[in-house]
């Protein structure tokens, strides 16, 4: 069994600006999904099919405004990954579960560059240690499932110079929020997709 750290573990708990889980919409979403399981695993899995299934991806469904936290994305139902992914992390510690934030580095189409980054989550579990589920939204092609100790996320690495960005955070790369905040519809937002260089 893994046992975190309790410094660590605090991390991973705490409500932000962008994961706003003490945002009384969040933490009662939260709560109502988590009512009637007793097991971890029963809740995690509640939260994630929520946010996959029922937050629409901004891109697929061509859907504005853009919004960057918890709360935002829950209100207004849409986000990209990224956004998806703070919501994600926001029901997940208002439940007390440890949960981070973790990127891919993909192509952006026809699997040739450029390059952008994809926002996903980690979530600890006791058994496993880190695990990344995907709730970006499934589509055609797209098949991300919460299974541990299997991970099914919705892309796979296929081309040179994609990544996992092995890290786990607890508050949202900068270069993720930069790009949120400075696109204003997801029309602008897919052509400045966030990306870094890797070392």
């Amino acid at each position: 069994m893994n046992i975190m750290n309790p410094t660590t573990q605090k991390k991973f708990l705490q409500s932000c600006d962008v994961i706003d889980h003490q945002q009384p919409d969040v933490l009662q979403k939260a709560q109502q999904l988590a009512a009637g399981k007793q097991d971890t695993l029963a809740i995690i899995k509640a939260c994630f099919e929520f946010v996959r299934d029922q937050i629409k991806h901004s891109a697929d469904y061509q859907l504005n405004p853009i919004t960057i936290a918890a709360s935002q994305v829950l209100k207004h139902g849409t986000g990209f990954c990224y956004a998806k992914s703070h919501l994600l992390a926001a029901l997940l510690r208002a439940n007390n579960i440890a949960c981070g934030l973790c990127y891919q580095r993909l192509t952006i189409s026809d699997d040739v560059p450029p390059f952008c980054l994809h926002g996903l989550n980690a979530v600890y579990l006791p058994t496993t240690g880190w695990y990344r589920i995907d709730a970006r939204g499934n589509k055609a092609g797209v098949d991300a499932q919460f299974c541990p100790p299997q991970e099914k996320l919705a892309f796979n690495l296929v081309m040179p110079g994609e990544a996992d960005l092995r890290q786990v955070w607890h508050e949202p790369m900068p270069e993720v929020i930069a790009a949120l905040k400075a696109n204003h519809s997801y029309e602008q937002l897919l052509e400045n997709l966030p990306d870094v260089e890797l070392i």
